[in-house]
């Protein structure tokens, strides 16, 4: 039966429903507004062959993004002043003329075609939310080893925020960031690992208080935040992706929605959750999930699926759940037609800010199904929940050990030893909370 918003429960978790289920005929409910798996008619984002970063020898144009834009061709020099051979035509011959007037038609052809991508794509990034860190803002540790501090210029490691703003473009200080990730990225082999580091998690908030890891964002936005992660994990984060939770809908309604098998305790709680998620994404008909098993989720049920954390587990689950969403969209993305691609792109727009610039974007994005997500866990790999001053914390056993164990996973590295910032910060939440 359809649920409409205000006719919902008032009890369990904040509005969440609580009253009699009733079986759906095929246990599946409806989506919302038509086919989520059915793209608008629109222009692709991508080209399908060739980089669009790329002149024709392959080589990447270092001042700007888009190859020639405005230029209209590559060849240097311009065109040939005596025809398509140099020293002029060899005589009369109409079928090598007609030759080569087909010759230069095609390569204008792909010349054209180029530049339309080329434009094409400088539209889409400069709406794209770009917001630079200011030159020395970001910490990186300075007693890191040599040796770790070069095996670490072998991996792009990005920070991967996602806030529950509830304010359309509020996504920097004053956000809650609900997810704190790092994806590392073997710059060899595309080798992409995720970790989640679990928000409750009790560290230096960078300023030698010590408290959630994600009362940083919300305090100091992003750039708080990367250094948050940097001094606690002997890590040299540059750059960030910030998301508000509603891009997760609209990436797995464009994408086809994804399929998750759902357990028995988190019926409930999925159920509950669904109040509140559809106000914020401004749905107001929706059905129930009522079986166990493999499901298939659209965008609205997903987040509400993401959002689950009082089941066996708590946060350390509800960080699973979001990194295998995340898992599937990244593969559903890798095969998916460019017309919904560009599809998903426009309605993205809105919903993410990056430090990165066009440029380096475009390189990211290029390759990217040269990528691929091998493993991901959560951090602190050791730890133990407890009630401190400072709230409900996850606390490590210990920093140093998990911080350890951290890199191994991560880089590989098994000789590396936390730097003394790691193992001051590490004694001192001993210290306080007396968990070894």
């Amino acid at each position: 039966m359809a649920k409409k918003r205000n006719q919902q429960d008032k009890e369990g978790y904040g509005r969440g429903q609580n009253g009699p289920r009733q079986e759906m005929p095929n246990g599946y409910y409806g989506y919302q507004d038509g086919n989520p798996n059915q793209a608008p008619n629109r222009n692709s984002f991508y080209q399908n062959n060739g980089n669009p970063n790329r002149n024709p020898n392959g080589v990447p144009n270092p001042n700007r993004p888009y190859p020639n834009a405005g230029h209209g061709a590559y060849y240097q020099g311009g065109p040939y002043p005596n025809g398509p051979y140099p020293g002029g035509m060899k005589g009369p011959k109409k079928k090598k003329r007609g030759k080569g007037r087909t010759i230069l038609f095609a390569a204008e052809v792909i010349v054209l075609l180029i530049l339309i991508v080329a434009l094409f794509v400088a539209n889409k990034l400069q709406r794209f939310n770009s917001d630079p860190i200011e030159d020395g803002t970001i910490i990186v540790n300075d007693n890191i080893s040599t040796v770790e501090s070069e095996v670490l210029t072998g991996y792009t490691n990005i920070a991967l925020f996602g806030v529950d703003s509830r304010e359309a473009g509020m996504m920097k200080a004053g956000a809650h960031s609900d997810v704190i990730m790092i994806a590392s990225i073997n710059n060899a082999t595309k080798d992409v690992k995720l970790v989640s580091v679990y928000r409750d998690t009790y560290l230096d908030n960078t300023n030698g208080e010590y408290r959630k890891a994600t009362e940083c964002y919300f305090y100091g936005g992003p750039e708080r935040a990367i250094n948050m992660l940097n001094k606690n994990l002997d890590l040299n984060i540059q750059d960030y992706v910030t998301v508000d939770f509603k891009a997760i809908a609209t990436a797995v309604d464009a994408l086809g929605g994804v399929d998750i098998d759902i357990q028995e305790d988190e019926i409930v709680h999925l159920n509950n959750y669904l109040v509140e998620t559809s106000e914020i994404l401004g749905i107001d008909y929706y059905e129930n999930i009522y079986s166990t098993g493999m499901q298939h989720l659209d965008g609205l049920h997903t987040l509400a699926y993401c959002r689950i954390r009082y089941t066996t587990g708590d946060d350390f689950k509800r960080t699973e759940r979001q990194r295998a969403v995340l898992e599937q969209l990244f593969q559903k993305a890798k095969t998916t037609d460019l017309l919904t691609l560009n599809s998903l792109a426009d309605q993205l727009l809105d919903l993410c800010v990056t430090s990165m610039t066009a440029t380096e974007i475009l390189n990211l994005v290029s390759d990217i199904a040269s990528y691929s997500i091998v493993n991901t866990t959560g951090f602190p790999f050791n730890q133990e929940a407890r009630t401190i001053p400072a709230g409900d914390c996850v606390i490590p056993k210990t920093l140093s050990e998990n911080v350890l164990q951290l890199h191994r996973y991560l880089f590989g590295t098994d000789g590396y030893e936390p730097s003394p910032t790691v193992e001051a910060i590490s004694n001192e939440i001993i210290y306080e909370t007396g968990i070894l």
